[in-house]
């Protein structure tokens, strides 16, 4: 019970690491998009990549990359973005792994408890000569537990799990749609300057 313990605590450690990693990465996409506009009608790229520099998570830092190669045209701008958007769509998932293999390790080693739990009885019956109840409760009652705390475990973390699974895919759909305002919003201004 021990070791399903062990997986319970390193799975919520990943679990609050990565909730507040998430929500500090999210970011109000459409008060930066108009900042941008603001800044890019006002003082150009840099000025935008100003307010990009100020503003915390992973869509100011695709925005960056982005404004940072607008000199060398939309198409390396996109491609900017798409790989930048990559890397920062790795760090989102970074970690999530552990905790999907903690969900499925604890019914497993629940399941293992159960067995020894069970070999333990078996060893009671063969000590005492007797199958009486109360000889083969104990080790009965340690496999149950064990199984238990493996399940609780596992809906536990599950239900995180998810619940992350979820954040992350809402902060990637606001990078793509807001990429792609970033990118329309770039070639407005190349054509308004032209």
């Amino acid at each position: 019970m021990g070791i399903v313990l062990v997986c319970l605590i390193l799975g919520l450690a990943i679990v609050i690491e990565r909730i507040i990693y998430l929500n500090m990465a999210t970011t109000n996409t459409d008060k930066l998009l108009n900042s941008i506009e603001s800044a890019l009608n006002s003082g150009g790229v840099d000025a935008a990549k100003e307010v990009c520099r100020d503003t915390k998570g992973p869509v100011a830092s695709i925005f960056y990359q982005g404004l940072d190669r607008s000199h060398e045209g939309i198409d390396m701008v996109e491609k900017s973005i798409v790989s930048y958007g990559g890397v920062q769509m790795g760090l989102l998932e970074k970690g999530i792994s552990w905790i999907s293999l903690f969900i499925a390790l604890a019914p497993m080693l629940g399941f293992m408890g159960t067995v020894i739990g069970m070999i333990g009885a078996f060893d009671a019956i063969a000590e005492a000569g007797d199958i009486s109840p109360a000889v083969v409760a104990v080790g009965i009652k340690v496999a149950l537990l064990t199984t238990v705390f493996g399940l609780i475990v596992a809906i536990i973390l599950q239900i995180f799990f998810n619940y992350i699974i979820a954040k992350v895919d809402s902060i990637v759909n606001d990078m793509e749609n807001a990429s792609i305002s970033l990118i329309d919003m770039l070639v407005k201004n190349e054509l308004t300057n032209k």
